[in-house]
């Protein structure tokens, strides 16, 4: 496929327009694709059901609202997942289900439902079912969603090139958009005849082992096509009798319960650690119906990526679907630290200070909120400490006081051998008063000696590293990532969730340059941040001292978690919701960084030295400035997952500066600190409390704008079906108003978005996995705000999801926002 891409591009003589751009961000091969499930809904509406008011329980109203909804799927079941849990500040119940066949887990058959006083608030659906009368063992042998996503490119690159323009001097060239469908080209597609040529090879076809040979064929399969090194791939290829022998399968059956069976396999080739693998059932879109694949899903840590992948269990083993959880840049009383303890100290460029260039590091206090880190962020139980798993402690849930950047939230540390060690990796010892103050004043070199220089300065770099990341956490923490959410955190004080899933933080990482990175497994599993030097200048610059791509990074682990529940890694993998997980990291580094008084910000400006980042547009108001609306999704260009969520990240400044204008500014992001009860103080953070007609709190509401739409945005993630489209993420923020404040911002985001082409009459068509499909901008949002705004383009309005029914905006939406209890709306 690279040859195909080649071979075209220098047909049009575009070989000097692509050579190589020292600004160009670096690249790691990483695989991304899968299918869209047409039938996969989202509803906003409130369902006021008789049944369901009678029960009081949310999770008796999610069993008889599920098993209403799937009570004609034959041989279905369904399971309620341990990761559902109630955000104890909003009161609403998020609940999960996942699909079950005759006993096999549907791996993308979800149902997340929003429950709160014994109403479903919204709900997303995605179970499979039978269509035309078809059974369930009408399953998909020949379809093959990697040959449709490869043949989707080579018309994508057939599209850009017949755009060209020979006269110019540059030819019209996108060269960073080429280079993207070039690198996609090269790592998505180079095995996509792979399945069907191993299938016929004497060696791969005869596995010894019968019980496991199709586990071990499939997934020798997969590391061929996933490795980046070809030298690996070509020796697999040449030895597969070889790698197939000397790999383990261990399967682990159950005494009771209906199971489908786990296993690990040992001695993969490239990978890191064991890969963890199950047998299930993925749903595979074939022509106007969807049909079921039985597949082996494998959950495979590498080097440079974290793969969930769902390959053909049957030959020839074809891949269905990959997920890369790793993500490049682009309440019980808790013991209290004794008194004696001191906080720490740290030299850095303060919260609210993006990068080098626009202040300079001060002295900042270990500010943790109690709330959020009540050991502080230098201690943690020996029991939940990697370090002390050897020691014969009389009492191990004693706290273990650090003077290094290692702690609950957090290890930070050099990785300059850019590997996956981390455990006894250096970190900065600051002694018994933790004062971590380090030089870092680095000067111009030679280019030979620009690494060792910055390295020079690790000291501060970790330190900052570490201080930005504990922020971040204290910070997303009081809006909501909190333990049961899936925040990451070794010790959860009792408050639900899974622990031991600190984050790891690399600084300097010796794998790359001119990056950065974010791998995010399944809650309870450590999310992986890897920082990197960037050589777009001379002294070499450190990305981990712009706080702006810190934040980016640790986003993608906030955002992965709360979009389809904590237990969920697979939900934001490609097209419009993988766009949308990069969108939000950008949108937050942003409305993060920003002052009462308004002004543009671009992304990654000062890391790589570009004034206009590395975004295509800086963010702004200004459309001359920033002109990306729903439609810019159609351009060459716009098919990568960054390029997507720059328009999403532009869509939320946009209605951000909307709630601004209404509700003010507030210059700390931070909420009040809790008192000494517990209880936070509404401050001027907080409208003043309120009540419901029973004397309970109601949920606490920012007041001002900019942390309004943080909380708006959190919200919404939670309440979002998982892989969400741009309508299902705009509709869960609005929900999420309605939730936390009745509504009343319900004409300002709508307003914001269709500032942007995502307004009530904006639609899709021919909407493809990975980002393809012909847009149409809306600039109408619903009749109750438009006092103001364009005629409608279109006489029809509708919701972008494309199924037709009545939960279009704006007439029906409109009727439920303003019935009543005793107004009954049924689901169907």
């Amino acid at each position: 496929m690279r040859r195909l891409f080649v071979a075209a591009v220098a047909a049009a003589g575009l070989a000097g327009a692509l050579a190589h751009d020292s600004h160009a961000v670096s690249r790691r091969k990483t695989l991304s694709f899968g299918p869209i499930l047409p039938h996969s809904s989202y509803h906003t509406n409130p369902v006021y059901h008789t049944s369901l008011l009678r029960a009081q329980d949310p999770f008796e109203v999610a069993q008889i609202f599920v098993e209403d909804l799937i009570r004609d799927i034959p041989g279905g079941s369904y399971q309620i997942r341990e990761d559902s849990y109630t955000d104890q500040a909003t009161g609403v119940t998020h609940i999960y289900a996942r699909q079950y066949m005759n006993g096999i887990e549907v791996a993308d058959g979800d149902i997340n439902l929003n429950v709160k006083d014994g109403i479903v608030l919204s709900y997303g659906d995605s179970f499979f079912r039978p269509q035309n009368g078809a059974s369930l063992h009408t399953v998909a042998r020949d379809v093959d969603p990697h040959a449709d996503y490869c043949r989707a490119l080579e018309r994508e690159v057939v599209s850009q090139l017949q755009k060209v323009d020979v006269s110019k001097p540059d030819h019209g060239v996108d060269r960073e958009a080429l280079g993207q469908l070039g690198d996609l080209y090269d790592w998505n597609c180079q095995f996509v005849n792979l399945p069907d040529f191993m299938a016929e090879s004497p060696d791969f076809a005869s596995a010894e082992d019968a019980a496991s040979g199709d586990v071990t064929r499939a997934l020798l399969q997969f590391m061929i096509a996933a490795t980046p090194s070809e030298d690996m791939s070509a020796e697999m290829l040449a030895n597969t009798a070889k790698y197939l022998s000397e790999m383990r399968v261990t399967f682990e059956h159950h005494l009771t319960g209906d199971h489908a069976p786990t296993f690990t396999v040992d001695n993969v080739p490239d990978a890191v650690n064991p890969v963890k693998g199950r047998l299930a059932f993925v749903q595979v879109p074939n022509g106007d119906e969807t049909t079921l694949s039985l597949v082996w899903k494998f959950e495979v840590e590498m080097k440079d990526n974290w793969y969930e992948a769902a390959i053909s269990a049957e030959a020839p083993h074809r891949i269905i679907s990959v997920v890369d959880w790793a993500s490049d840049s682009p309440v019980p009383v808790a013991p209290i630290p004794p008194k004696d303890q001191e906080g720490a100290t740290y030299n850095v460029f303060a919260w609210g200070i993006n990068d080098p260039s626009v202040g300079e590091r001060s002295i900042q206090k270990e500010n943790f909120d109690t709330l959020a880190s009540p050991l502080g962020w230098h201690a943690l139980p020996y029991s939940n400490d990697p370090q002390s798993k050897n020691l014969r402690l009389k009492d191990a849930s004693a706290i273990r006081n650090t003077t290094t950047t290692w702690g609950n939230n957090v290890f930070a540390h050099e990785d300059w051998e850019g590997r996956n060690n981390w455990l006894t990796n250096y970190r900065p010892d600051a002694g018994s008063a933790k004062v971590f103050d380090y030089a870092y004043k680095p000067k111009q070199t030679t280019t030979d000696d620009a690494l060792e220089e910055a390295q020079k300065y690790i000291n501060a770099t970790i330190t900052q590293l570490f201080y930005t990341s504990n922020l971040v956490h204290d910070l997303y923490y009081r809006y909501g990532f909190t333990e049961v959410a899936g925040n990451f955190q070794q010790h959860n004080f009792g408050r639900g969730g899974q622990e031991n899933d600190a984050v790891i933080a690399n600084a300097q990482d010796g794998s790359g340059y001119n990056n950065a990175n974010f791998m995010t497994p399944p809650d309870g599993q450590n999310g992986r941040c890897r920082m990197y030097l960037w050589n777009t200048a001379n002294p070499y610059r450190d990305g981990d001292l712009e706080a702006g791509i810190v934040i980016h990074e640790l986003s993608h682990g906030l955002s992965t978690r709360l979009t389809g529940g904590p237990a969920n890694s697979g939900c934001l993998g490609w097209g419009e919701a993988g766009g949308m997980g990069e969108g939000w990291g950008d949108f937050l580094a942003t409305i993060i960084r920003s002052n009462k008084i308004y002004s543009d910000y671009p992304m990654g400006s000062w890391a790589a030295n570009i004034d206009k980042g590395i975004r295509n547009y800086p963010y702004s108001l200004n459309d001359t400035v920033n002109p990306s609306t729903y439609k810019t999704l159609d351009k060459p260009g716009y098919w990568g997952v960054h390029a997507i969520g720059e328009v999403w990240a532009q869509m939320l400044w946009v209605v951000s500066q909307r709630l601004i204008a209404k509700h003010g500014f507030v210059d700390d992001l931070f909420p009040p600190k809790p008192l000494e009860d517990g209880t936070v103080p509404e401050g001027d953070f907080y409208r003043a409390r309120e009540y419901d007609v029973q004397g309970n709190a109601k949920p606490l509401v920012p007041k001002h704008g900019n942390s309004l739409i943080v909380q708006l945005v959190l919200d919404g993630m939670k309440l979002q079906p998982c892989r969400p489209s741009f309508f299902d993420a705009r509709d869960a923020i609005i929900a999420a108003d309605k939730t936390l404040t009745g509504g009343e911002n319900f004409c300002e985001l709508w307003q914001g978005f269709a500032d942007r082409g995502l307004g009530v009459d904006s639609k899709v068509e021919g909407r493809t996995p990975w980002g393809g499909g012909v847009r149409t901008n809306g600039a109408r949002v619903p009749a109750e705000c438009s006092s103001d705004v364009p005629p409608p383009a279109d006489p029809t309005p509708g919701d972008g999801d494309d199924d037709g029914d009545d939960d279009d905006w704006p007439w029906f939406a409109w009727v439920v926002q303003h019935s009543t209890p005793f107004m009954w709306l049924w689901p169907f």
